[in-house]
């Protein structure tokens, strides 16, 4: 069963924000194109980490952390929707 683009944008705005307690965060404030880390949600390294567990365990596919497309990968909410459709289980 796949998944429109705009539902798998809205989970993951969803569970960025309970994955990593982002408690003063609505998913409509979170732009599709908004850098996830560092000067867009202000997010670290640890925090990466958490991420690309939630989103494995949720999608079915592991995200490595040696991957030297992780930073472009990780670069947006767009994109990370991108690579999840392109390479979800299932």
């Amino acid at each position: 069963m796949t998944m429109d683009r705009e539902t798998l944008k809205r989970r993951l705005k969803e569970l960025l924000i309970s994955g990593l307690r982002l408690q003063d965060t609505e998913p409509a404030s979170i732009a599709d194109d908004q850098p996830i880390f560092v000067e867009g949600l202000g997010l670290d390294s640890i925090d990466a980490l958490e991420l690309a567990l939630a989103v494995s365990k949720r999608y079915g596919f592991q995200l490595r952390s040696d991957n030297p497309d992780n930073k472009r990968i990780f670069g947006s909410l767009r994109a990370l929707a991108d690579h999840i459709q392109s390479n979800r289980a299932g």
